[in-house]
């Protein structure tokens, strides 16, 4: 394959992406522009998200970068990326020992799934002298496999108001993993759910400031979108499988 063949594919598959974002968004009467392509960039080179986020500029595109594993942050210090102006985002399973890392890498945290996490992420914050936004991560499908809150404002309700005490995180909305399976309605109630748990939670605990919802990826985006998505993963479906 030549550059240039790797690079007309490289965009065909970022514009097929935008196409089924924007047509999903049609749908449900949003705007497609308004919800903030997060690109999980496991494995990726830093010349590889240079090029998908020069894309995305010049499609007017709301853009942020996310690493799932602490030990793939450095890549980001590479001159291709260190001042680029991008948001970073972690959106992985958070170890307690790596909070340091994720915090001081990452301006919005979305797997807060546990007590032992925001203690770590609080300390290390103040510690640093930084405020990160944070999402708190629920379990919307019952999986056993899937770490998070359970899908309630009586679960969710106290870890916000914890958070919303402190001085260094600032709870900005929910993230959920859709259900594991290939029945879109499955699918769909996983998500829909996260949608009224954070409605409810913003009435209820007097909580405007929850806006996001991190949800969807490669392969349920549409659904997301559809459901009230304001933040989606896409990694392989626009850099291609993994080597």
């Amino acid at each position: 394959m030549t550059e240039t063949s790797a690079a007309d594919q490289l965009t065909a598959r970022l514009d097929d992406v935008l196409s089924r974002l924007d047509a999903a968004a049609a749908r449900a009467g949003r705007d497609g522009r308004e919800i903030t392509v997060l690109l999980a960039t496991k494995t990726r080179t830093p010349q590889e998200i240079d090029t998908v986020i020069d894309l995305l500029r010049e499609r007017e595109r709301p853009i942020a970068v996310g690493e799932n594993r602490a030990q793939e942050i450095a890549k980001h210090s590479d001159p291709l990326l260190a001042d680029n102006g991008v948001p970073r985002h972690f959106i992985g399973r958070l170890q307690t020992n790596k909070a340091r890392d994720v915090v001081a890498f990452a301006e919005t945290i979305h797997s807060v799934d546990r007590e032992d996490i925001a203690d770590a992420l609080e300390r290390r914050a103040g510690m640093a002298g930084l405020v990160r936004d944070v999402l708190v991560q629920v379990n919307t499908s019952g999986e056993e496999s899937k770490g998070g809150f359970a899908p309630t404002v009586e679960s969710v309700g106290p870890i916000i108001e914890r958070l919303r005490a402190g001085e260094t995180l600032r709870p900005v909305g929910l993230m959920t993993i859709g259900a594991n399976t290939g029945d879109a309605a499955t699918v769909r109630s996983s998500l829909r759910t996260l949608r009224q748990l954070r409605d409810q939670a913003r009435t209820e605990l007097d909580a405007p400031q929850l806006e996001q919802l991190s949800m969807g990826m490669s392969g349920d985006l549409e659904i997301a979108v559809e459901e009230g998505a304001t933040i989606v993963r896409v990694g392989s479906a626009i850099f291609g499988a993994r080597p």
